[in-house]
């Protein structure tokens, strides 16, 4: 009976042991993210059409993150979006199988006796300070710490079943090549994490539980596991992001092949265990070699991969899609916070074009009295509209989760800046609801009245492309402030100049009352378009900055 407690006890503290390293991996891949955060997207940002150059960019971003999987969801997303080329994403996939070894590299080293300290130093960091850089850097440390305790843990707790019999038919016969990759696709895909996975066999291996040549196929198969969760995360995407997670699953196929092969024809084991004597390390040494050499096979293949996987899911691409949808962000981007902020900014940055779009076409409209402009200017505020509560409810999602502080001020100014995107384009609409009227009333307006609309539409004009370069830039630019706040300024004086001069124009008799009430609706929108373009443009600022303004948007 106590034997049996002890066994009971012994699988409960593997399992929590188990528990412990899959949540420091996950801590400290956070961690990194956060603490790289904008030079992790500045990074990706200089991706080009080079494969060359995105397998490195692969590379570096996964072994930041500490995770292939998590590369390989966003490459699906970005494709799905429109971002990136499929031949991009795979030079960005295939460099990401090569970074996710870090991990394997860092638990077959010995440090676990500094795995308390590491967290008790990382908790203390995150318990005690205010800016949340160094939490970030805290969360690594613990999340560190946690990794090796947990894997401590677990070997300690699985040594017992080096001695038993049926474990060890069971690891015998994952040493067939077939059922050893077949086990871990299985594990990779359940645990949805290549380096977990080999970093469960590495805990094994220094248990003595597990030898090199039965934990070699297991580490094969689980570079092709690591594609399951990008698979599904394809499904209802576009055909170029499906091919993204074919490409990748055909990618990871043909390498382990390419390494079963090896395995069973050549003494490639027993040359990696004459390297060493530690099995975790020997485990990592053929997740680094398999990885590295497949993709330095396999890389100038890729254009074939690519022919295949477009053979495996046929057809055209589709046609553009709908307007009315977020171009740029998509679900899939929220497992990578940096690059969610980075690319619903431009989503708004097409939103404010958009609407700038729209008050021009508006613009057109009242001056030309043109039915199909205002057809169009009303279609198009069907889409800001869209964007609008479409953008809103990702911000949503993205303020509830970990971001730097720059990206948190920024998400929390961007709920102000869609807002005022969304009444520009509200105004514009009006405005063509004035050209119906004129239409209506076969009414024209005065001379001097057109020469000082056009007046105040250039004006309204540069304040919006203004605005949103200085919401582009998102930083302080002393002139732009200057240039921005003058303009709406002389803005402020035309629209009090044109109505005086209205008045007078009235009570000459140049110009009729119903024409009259449809020029002044037109300045006040006018005017109105200038006051949120101007809110668009201190967005980023301090409040005490904008304060002035932002009390003048209506």
């Amino acid at each position: 009976m106590t034997f049996d407690r002890e066994i009971i006890m012994q699988i409960i503290l593997a399992l929590g042991g188990l528990g412990l390293f899959l949540y420091g991996m996950r801590l400290m891949g956070e961690g990194l993210e956060l603490a790289a955060g904008a030079n992790l997207r500045n990074l990706l940002e200089k991706l080009t059409t080079n494969r060359f150059l995105g397998a490195i960019v692969g590379v570096v971003v996964t072994a930041i993150i500490q995770s292939s999987t998590a590369v390989s969801v966003m490459c699906v997303g970005f494709v799905n979006a429109s971002i990136m080329t499929l031949s991009q994403a795979m030079g960005v996939i295939m460099g990401a199988t090569i970074g996710t070894t870090v991990t394997s590299v860092l638990l077959s080293i010995q440090i676990s006796d500094y795995a308390p300290l590491a967290i008790f130093i990382g908790a203390f960091m995150v318990v005690l300070s205010k800016k949340n850089n160094t939490k970030y850097v805290g969360q690594i440390i613990a999340g560190f710490g946690t990794l090796f305790f947990g894997m401590t843990t677990m070997s300690d707790n699985l040594k017992p079943l080096a001695s038993s019999e049926g474990f060890a038919k069971i690891i015998t016969s994952v040493g067939d090549p077939f059922v050893g990759i077949i086990f871990g696709v299985a594990f990779a895909a359940f645990i949805q994490s290549s380096s977990a996975a080999v970093g469960v066999l590495q805990a094994l291996g220094a248990a003595s539980a597990l030898a090199l040549p039965n934990a070699v196929y297991m580490v094969y198969g689980i570079h092709i596991g690591a594609c399951v969760t990008s698979v599904i995360s394809s499904i209802g995407a576009t055909k170029a992001a499906k091919r993204t997670a074919v490409s990748y699953v055909l990618f990871t196929t043909f390498g382990t092949l390419i390494f079963t092969l090896l395995s069973i024809l050549t003494p490639f084991n027993s040359y990696i265990e004459s390297l060493t004597e530690s099995v975790p390390f020997r485990i990592s040494l053929v997740h680094i070699v398999s990885s590295i050499v497949a993709t330095l096979i396999l890389l100038p293949l890729e254009g074939a991969i690519i022919k295949l996987a477009c053979i495996i899911i046929p057809g055209d691409e589709e046609a553009e899609m709908e307007a009315s949808r977020l171009k740029y962000v998509d679900e899939r981007m929220l497992k990578t916070p940096p690059f969610a902020v980075s690319q619903i900014t431009k989503e708004i940055e097409r939103m404010g074009k958009l609407a700038k779009k729209n008050f021009m076409k508006s613009m057109q409209a009242f001056f030309e009295q043109d039915e199909k402009l205002i057809a169009e200017v009303e279609a198009n505020e069907e889409v800001i509209d869209y964007l609008n509560m479409a953008i809103t409810n990702y911000l949503v999602k993205l303020n509830g989760l970990n971001l730097e502080d720059s990206d948190r001020l920024k998400v929390g100014s961007y709920y102000h800046v869609v807002s005022d995107m969304e009444r520009i384009g509200d105004h514009a609409e009006n405005i063509c609801e004035l050209a119906q009227n004129l239409i209506r009333k076969e009414e024209t307006l005065s001379e001097n009245a057109v020469e000082e609309t056009k007046k105040m539409e250039e004006l309204v004009n540069k304040i919006i492309d203004d605005s949103l370069t200085m919401f582009k830039a998102s930083h302080i630019d002393s002139k732009m402030v200057d240039i921005v706040s003058n303009t709406e300024q002389e803005i402020d004086d035309k629209t009090a100049e044109y109505k005086e001069n209205h008045i007078e124009r009235l009570s000459e008799g140049t110009c009729n009352a119903t024409v009259g009430t449809l020029f002044m609706e037109l300045l006040t929108n006018l005017e109105r378009i200038a006051d949120h373009s101007t809110n668009i443009a201190f967005s980023m600022y301090p409040k005490k900055s904008r304060a002035v303004v932002a009390t003048k948007s209506k």
